[in-house]
């Protein structure tokens, strides 16, 4: 496998396999005090294990049954942290690192209770991906090495801990719980979520976690949890990680979701009151077999997460609401990834439009765009239709089972595509295209063009509305969020305040609790200046820790008049609120 250049590991010398993670979350002083007992296999020649840490404090380091040994940290890196190597010997079975997390660890979001919907208990979450796990567990927190855990956490009495393993379903008197994961993952899948929050079965192997507030609303909204576990593993195979379940986290995390195994970390933005956003929940459990189950093997590889995830969502959603419902999901995503590939070429990044990435030195949270996502899709999706979709069924479902927890990186894919349709099917994979996909920018000319017959008829309505003709408004009431998404990504950029009033009749768009129409809304107001939304604008900053909406919105503020001030004033409030990835991005747009 290559080297992957984000660890400081040498795995080929010294690797870890189990975990046991002993630890007390302590939220006065924002910090964890852990050990960390790794099980290693090493070379008979290797005399050290080299580990990822950053903002790290290490108490003491034995080995085995506790015998003294030596350590020490490199020269601090500001992206990488630091390399902890630690001294062992011929017989070194386990390291035990007692140590504790810094209080801003990148990783790890402390909450107060204003900040979450009880208002009553304060909660912690950890994002990992891509790189943030060494910031609140010494590891080889690289994509392509994975172990197996198990841990024990203590927690404050009146708070339920959950991880990325088997978990709880109800608080105990102690405050101490018990975890395991006995399928072997990468660092960047490592999770703990601390809050109060309960939870409800949708099925016997689905659930939902959320504050009590909340849990009757995101119950309801994930009631087809099993149906799409049925329906990936009638594509894919069977599902490997024995329990599905979701928890709904507070506003300030930054991601729609995170594939955590068994756990899937989900933004509150999904709950739009008619199940209309859950396809981020068919993509994270899409994530069980593409990303957990075959991983890429460096974050240059993302594109392999990611554009299969992406694919086999579009599958369950269609296997689930029909062909029609996945296609307007594909136009809409086409609409996105070209719109990516405009903004890349305007602030030259053209090379970062290749799916094959060069993120050495760089933070890999860069390659966290549409191109990994979008392109990769439509680059399986383009294979799929010039060759049949039973042909491309059986490679997905044999390149899962054939790659079981291992990680692949581009290389490597290609020649496997390329074997198994020449072993399977006497077919020959074209050089030419496979390289255009991957190594070369842009678009290729086999980019499959999705149609979408509801997505039509908006465009027959948009056209009489953009005519001048008054069409028939109460079509609206019978349209999914995907048609009012399609409705609004194509109104022409300059509207004037009388016709911005007459919009916001028509969808209610300023009052709307759809984050994902608001976010296309509020883009519209700022740019017409159309400022009876200014107070949502202000307020949906402020609330909202979800990159995908924050973006657009702070973009659009720095091009307007005096935008900046405004968008700076804001942050200033938002900021406390906001991940350490998030305020990552917005202090360099900002700055």
């Amino acid at each position: 496998m290559p080297v992957d250049l984000h660890s400081f590991a040498i795995p080929e010398e010294a690797r870890v396999r189990h975990l046991r993670w002993k630890a007390t979350v302590d939220f006065r002083s924002r910090t964890i005090h852990a050990t960390a007992t790794w099980e290693i296999e090493s070379n008979t020649l290797a005399d050290t294990l080299v580990l990822d840490t950053k903002g790290l404090t290490i108490d003491h380091i034995t080995l085995n049954d506790n015998q003294p040994t030596g350590f020490r940290f490199a020269e601090p890196d500001a992206l990488l942290g630091e390399a902890l190597t630690i001294m062992i010997r011929p017989d070194t079975k386990r390291v035990n690192i007692v140590y504790q997390t810094s209080p801003d660890a990148e990783a790890l979001q402390w909450l107060q209770p204003q900040q979450t919907s009880g208002k009553q208990h304060p909660f912690l979450f950890t994002q990992s991906q891509a790189i943030l796990a060494r910031s609140w567990i010494p590891c080889q927190d690289s994509p392509g090495i994975r172990f197996t855990y198990d841990a024990d956490v203590q927690v404050p009495e009146d708070l339920l801990p959950l991880m990325s393993a088997s978990n709880p379903q109800r608080k105990n008197s102690t405050g101490v719980y018990h975890f395991e994961m006995q399928q072997p993952i990468p660092a960047y899948l490592l999770a703990l979520s601390v809050g109060d929050v309960s939870f409800q079965a949708v099925s016997e192997r689905c659930g939902v976690y959320a504050e009590p507030v909340a849990l009757e609303r995101a119950s309801w909204e994930f009631q087809d949890l099993e149906n799409m576990v049925i329906g990936a593993e009638s594509l894919y195979g069977a599902y490997p990680w024995e329990r599905y379940d979701v928890i709904v986290l507070p506003h300030s995390f930054p991601f729609g979701g995170m594939e955590n195994p068994r756990l899937t970390f989900a933004t509150p933005t999904i709950l739009a009151g008619d199940r209309s956003l859950t396809s981020l929940i068919a993509h994270e459990l899409a994530h069980s077999w593409s990303g957990n189950l075959v991983t890429n093997a460096t974050w240059d590889d993302f594109w392999l997460n990611e554009g299969f995830t992406v694919y086999f969502e579009h599958r369950i959603m269609e296997k689930l609401y029909g062909r029609d419902y996945a296609e307007m999901l594909a136009v809409l995503s086409l609409q996105d990834l070209n719109e990516t590939l405009l903004t890349f070429k305007a602030e030259n990044k053209e090379q970062d439009t290749c799916l094959k990435l060069h993120l050495e030195g760089r933070n890999p949270d860069e390659g966290v765009t549409d191109i990994a996502y979008i392109k990769g899709y439509f680059f399986l999706r383009s294979i799929e239709e010039k060759y049949g979709r039973a042909k491309f069924d059986a490679f997905v479902k044999d390149y899962f089972s054939d790659n079981a927890f291992s990680a692949m990186n581009t290389e490597k894919f290609i020649v496997y595509i390329k074997k198994y349709f020449q072993s399977h099917y006497r077919l020959v994979l074209e050089d030419l295209k496979l390289n255009e996909w991957i190594y070369d920018t842009g678009l290729p000319s086999n980019c499959p063009n999705p149609v979408s017959g509801k997505l039509k008829k908006v465009e027959a309505f948009l056209e009489k509305w953009n005519s001048g003709e008054k069409p028939d408004v109460s079509v609206g009431r019978e349209w999914s969020t995907h048609e009012w998404l399609h409705f609004l990504k194509n109104l022409p950029e300059v509207v004037n305040l009388e016709q911005m009033e007459v919009l916001d009749n028509f969808g209610n768009f300023t009052s709307s609790g759809n984050a994902e129409i608001t976010t296309l809304w509020l883009v519209m107001t700022i740019r017409n200046q159309y400022h009876q939304a200014d107070s949502k604008l202000e307020q949906f900053l402020i609330n909202t820790g979800r990159r995908k909406f924050l973006i657009p919105l702070y973009r659009e503020l720095l091009k307007s008049a005096n935008g900046r001030d405004r968008a700076i004033e804001i942050y200033a409030k938002a900021r406390p609120n906001y991940h350490f990835v998030a305020r990552n991005t917005f202090d360099a747009l900002l700055k």
